[in-house]
Parts: structure tokens; C-alpha cells; sequence
């Protein structure tokens, strides 16, 4: 008897997630829109400071290596 209650959950379950009704699905787009938008503000920030950043970058290298 249990294994019928086994597959039976298990067949609801598939039936569930391939009709799109699981609710731990996420929202794919939404994340894929972060992540869109979070490289797109690196660049924005990235290309006008690129200068900026690096010598900024290599001051802190320099200034930990050599100890000053």
C-alpha cells in the first residue's frame, strides 16, 4: 500500500512541475535581468574610470608589497 501512495505523489509531483504549477520554480527572468543589468553597470562604471581604477589598484599592490 505505501508504494502505491509513493508513486502516486510522485506521478502528482511530475504532473505539477511539467504543467509549471511548482511554486520553488524562481523567476528565471527576473534574475537573468539582474545579472543583465549588474555587467552592464560594471561597464559603464569600468570604461569612463578604467585608468582610475588600475592605477588606483596598483598604488594598493605596490603599497602592500613594499611595505609603506
Amino acid at each position: 500500500m505505501r508504494g502505491i501512495a509513493y508513486l502516486t505523489a510522485a506521478a502528482a509531483a511530475l504532473a505539477a512541475r511539467v504543467r509549471g504549477e511548482d511554486p520553488e520554480r524562481g523567476d528565471v527572468p527576473g534574475w537573468v535581468m539582474i545579472t543583465v543589468m549588474t555587467a552592464a553597470l560594471v561597464l559603464a562604471i569600468l570604461i569612463p574610470f578604467r585608468e582610475a581604477i588600475v592605477s588606483a589598484v596598483e598604488n594598493a599592490l605596490t603599497s602592500v608589497t613594499s611595505g609603506g
